[in-house]
């Protein structure tokens, strides 16, 4: 198996790690304050963000930010997670 980053990993492939990297990073820091339907809504949002889909990526942003508040501020706090948003915005978000 290659390194992360490394030359033999596909392009794709290095961002989808990275990506479900920084959201599983989230997720293990929200622990059990994210009930069921916050969880949905961040797994939608890290699927989106995996597959660069950012239309996707931006309405599924709006459900947290207009659901989960707190879960919108702890995306924003967390380095990775926020670093991923910021690329949203490059992809024309």
């Amino acid at each position: 198996m290659a390194a992360p980053n490394s030359p033999e990993d596909k392009p794709g492939e290095a961002h989808e790690k990275r990506v479900h990297g920084a959201f599983d990073d989230l997720e293990a820091r929200l622990g059990d304050r994210a009930d069921a339907d916050a969880k949905g809504a961040l797994s939608q949002v890290r699927e989106a963000a995996a597959r660069r889909d950012a239309e996707a990526a931006r309405q599924g942003l709006a459900v947290v930010r207009a659901r989960h508040g707190w879960l919108w501020e702890e995306m924003s706090r967390h380095p990775r997670v926020a670093s991923l948003i910021d690329e949203l915005a490059l992809w024309g978000f």
